[in-house]
């Protein structure tokens, strides 16, 4: 869905000085195709995973200053601008979920249809990895994660087949927990709807990084630091997903007064307009050469002018970053530049293609 992104964000990023954020930068295949149809944008990239930010650097290498790498948790968005002297900004886009790299990265153990360590850390520096929460969760912690991160229905029969199980060995690979969910599902669940453990691995993985809280606190923080005018689109994978983002974005748009007022209080009207009519999905055409994009759903939003709050001059140096690993020029182009990463951000060499919402995709962009 790349060409429909930028058609969401570019008009906000036409004048030159414009910024944008990238707030889950990935492979950069979204920020690749707005630096090259805005030759005057500035483009701020936050990625938790290091080893997306440093692909992700080697493509982006040749916008030079026009580009800043930041490793951080997308909810970290108003530090990040803080520390790098930004008030405000013209656009920011959110990728949300696993990233293709990810997911095809056997080791990493996002994958329920390799063996492979239970990992699943989209920060490989995070502490708490999936064989930690299924080997020292309660029974009970366990039914919560699978119901509601999964929408797992046989969750309380996992669950204690987990507790039983790893009484004996804790649980450390992929390919047992996925023996352990077949064996624990009736039959004719087994026989439809795909592997029967990818609910349990998508629930995990929300789990070990934190994925839905972080949305949650990312949106409207970032909304927050939109320019007048400014865009915020975010395109989701999964139906948990993407209930947040429609309910976070349909708030801006309604007035916080009370219906029976005959009249709209000066600040109370609505903050945003809406641009894109529901989630919209991705065309047959797309899904044709890029099947991962079937659950996807993108929505946006513009900033409607009028808050008393002038816009940031940024032409400022910044402060020193204080949590968060800052790269101004990414690293020289050079060395294998590999996949686009997530879905629909881009080829090898920097081109830039295109790219149902499934209730449980245990799947990737």
């Amino acid at each position: 869905m790349l060409r429909r992104c930028t058609e969401l964000l570019s008009p906000a990023l036409r004048e030159p000085g414009a910024v944008t954020v990238d707030a889950t930068l990935g492979m950069g295949g979204h920020a690749a195709e707005l630096l090259q149809q805005h030759p005057g944008l500035r483009l701020v990239g936050i990625d938790r995973d290091p080893q997306a930010l440093e692909l992700a650097g080697r493509r982006l290498a040749g916008f030079g200053e026009r580009v800043t790498l930041v490793h951080a948790v997308h909810d970290a968005l108003p530090d990040v601008l803080d520390d790098l002297g930004l008030r405000t900004v013209d656009a920011v886009f959110f990728d949300l979920g696993v990233s293709s790299l990810q997911l095809d990265e056997v080791e990493r153990g996002f994958s329920y249809s390799r063996d492979a360590p239970l990992d699943m850390r989209m920060d490989p520096g995070a502490p708490v990895t999936a064989a930690d929460v299924l080997n020292t969760y309660s029974q009970g912690e366990l039914v919560r994660v699978l119901r509601e991160y999964g929408e797992e229905r046989f969750a309380p029969r996992i669950a204690a087949a987990v507790v039983r199980e790893r009484a004996s060995e804790p649980f450390t690979t992929s390919a047992r927990l996925v023996d352990l969910v077949r064996a624990n599902v009736p039959a004719a669940t087994r026989r439809t709807g795909g592997n029967p453990a990818k609910r349990t691995f998508q629930a995990l993985r929300i789990e070990v990084n934190d994925e839905l809280r972080v949305v949650e606190r990312a949106l409207p923080a970032a909304f927050e630091r939109l320019a007048d005018d400014g865009r915020l689109a975010v395109l989701t994978f999964h139906s948990l997903e993407d209930r947040i983002a429609k309910n976070a974005l349909r708030r801006l748009t309604e007035s916080s007064a009370p219906p029976d007022l005959p009249f709209v209080p000066a600040g109370a009207g609505p903050r945003a307009q809406l641009l894109t009519r529901g989630g919209e999905a991705a065309g047959e055409d797309e899904l044709a050469v890029n099947p991962r994009a079937a659950s996807a759903r993108l929505r946006a939003v513009r900033r409607l002018p009028g808050e008393d709050r002038g816009r940031q001059q940024r032409d400022s140096p910044g402060r020193p970053v204080r949590h968060h690993r800052e790269t101004r020029r990414p690293p020289e182009a050079g060395g294998p530049r590999g996949r686009s990463g997530r879905t629909g951000r881009g080829t090898p060499g920097g081109s830039a293609p295109s790219t149902t919402h499934g209730t449980n995709d245990g799947r990737t962009r």
